[in-house]
């Protein structure tokens, strides 16, 4: 325990040896699809962490994804999580975002490499000398953070609070608390890590398709990936909010009503499980490896995962390594959330942690590499989103 009372740094960080070689052991036979023999071991580290609940899912390159939940919904409550208990995905609802984007793309509706002004008809992107000199903020730049957009994210309001419509998000308008989103640096120059980018694709592709973007990602993603636990929905139904989980401070305090309530439905709008989310990383992999098309088909999926301008981002995503050892990954990370999703498309294996804590990133920084060996997954380059 550090000196205020809470969990060390240092105690999640070196958590448990029985706890490391638990995570670390090459399952056999039936243990290749169960991870019920991990449960203390997570447990050990959630508790060093003061995180109440971990929920996993994992994908074993063969199409099967495997799901264990441990913890509690609330450090003083006693309602156990299940691998159906939601959490806030944060910002990897910025890689549904985009895969609904290329869905949109490949049907004909948008252009990735066009400049979004021209598909924009609410709202437009103040002017900006950035723009003089011709580059374009497409939406390819946009969903690999190149375009040159501010506001890197969004901290969310209190349940019951005054909540932004989209314009009043992109104007940084009351009763948004964010500031306006504009344009800051030459897009295609640098990457610039950017949730009012993908606002701005939210709006887009509300207007160049006519529906809300809650429908649209619902039909062209969470339905088509088998998502049924998923919901874009800002905030969360009250029927739903009883076996959600309840966001925790880094201190270990609860949140006020469970969790903030985060409008920018692109940047950090959706709540899910593990499992859906797995099964959304196992549609790409398909698609890549050439199995089947739920979402996009190959070719489209190879350029969601190609590094935009030669940056570190894909559509949705940070990109590292190549064949297969290619890796595709996304944190996840709102006020009281933290959550992961790791990829390895060539290979099909990879993984999803969802944690109510806000040290829960410490908590997947010690798991994930030694689910990497527990897995034989190809070179794990390290949590590098």
């Amino acid at each position: 325990m550090g000196e205020t009372g809470q969990p060390s740094r240092r105690g999640v960080l070196t958590a448990g040896a029985a706890a490391a070689m638990a995570l670390a052991a090459r399952p056999a036979g039936a243990a290749a699809t169960s991870l019920q023999d991990l449960a203390p071991a997570i447990a050990e580290l959630i508790e060093a962490a003061g995180v109440p609940s971990l929920s996993l899912a994992v994908l074993d390159g063969g199409g099967s994804v495997s799901t264990i939940a441990v913890g509690r919904r609330a450090l003083a409550g006693e309602g156990e999580v299940t691998p159906k208990t939601l959490y806030q995905a944060a910002s990897i609802s910025k890689a549904v975002a985009a895969a609904a984007a290329l869905v949109v793309a490949q049907n004909g509706v948008i252009d990735l490499d066009a400049d979004v002004r021209g598909y924009l008809r609410r709202w437009q992107l103040p002017p900006s000398p950035f723009l003089e000199d011709g580059a374009a903020p497409t939406f390819r730049r946009l969903l690999g953070m190149t375009a040159g957009i501010g506001v890197p994210g969004f901290a969310g309001y209190d349940p019951g609070a005054p909540l932004p419509g989209l314009l009043d998000i992109l104007n940084g308008a009351p009763p948004a608390t964010s500031p306006p989103v504009a344009v800051v640096a030459p897009p295609g120059r640098q990457w610039l890590y950017s949730g009012g980018g993908y606002e701005i694709v939210e709006a887009a592709l509300e207007d160049a398709t006519r529906q809300s973007f809650t429908t649209l990602v619902t039909g062209l993603v969470l339905a088509p990936a088998d998502m049924g636990n998923s919901m874009l929905a800002q905030p969360l139904p009250e029927r739903e909010t009883a076996g959600a989980a309840v966001g925790h401070r880094a201190d270990g305090t609860p949140l006020p009503g469970g969790a903030r309530v985060l409008p920018e439905l692109a940047a950090a709008g959706l709540w899910s499980t593990p499992a859906d989310l797995a099964r959304f990383a196992r549609s790409l992999s398909d698609a890549y490896r050439g199995r089947g098309r739920v979402l996009l088909d190959r070719a489209r999926v190879r350029a969601m995962l190609e590094p935009v301008d030669g940056f570190r981002y894909g559509c949705g995503g940070a990109v590292a390594g190549t064949g297969e050892a290619l890796c595709f990954q996304k944190r996840g990370q709102n006020v009281g959330f933290q959550a992961y999703l790791v990829l390895y498309p060539a290979t099909g294996q990879g993984a999803v942690t969802m944690t109510n804590g806000d040290r829960g990133n410490e908590v997947a920084a010690r798991l994930l590499p030694l689910l990497g060996v527990r897995y034989a997954w190809p070179e794990f380059p390290g949590i590098i989103d």
